[in-house]
């Protein structure tokens, strides 16, 4: 019981761990953000291109 209660008040480590974890969540949302960002310029190069098309037809 000593053992448990001595691990659980030792801090050694949680910097690297909550390092990690921010990490983790910046990297979420910098593949939900791409995801948003690649959907718009696919629109925005259709717009373009149709706009090209009926120009020069």
């Amino acid at each position: 019981m000593r053992q448990l209660f001595k691990m659980l008040r030792d801090c050694k480590g949680s910097t690297a761990i909550e390092y990690g974890l921010i990490g983790g969540v910046i990297a979420i949302a910098i593949i939900l953000g791409f995801g948003a960002i690649t959907e718009n310029l696919g629109k925005i190069f259709d717009i373009i291109y149709n706009a090209l098309a009926s120009s020069t037809a």
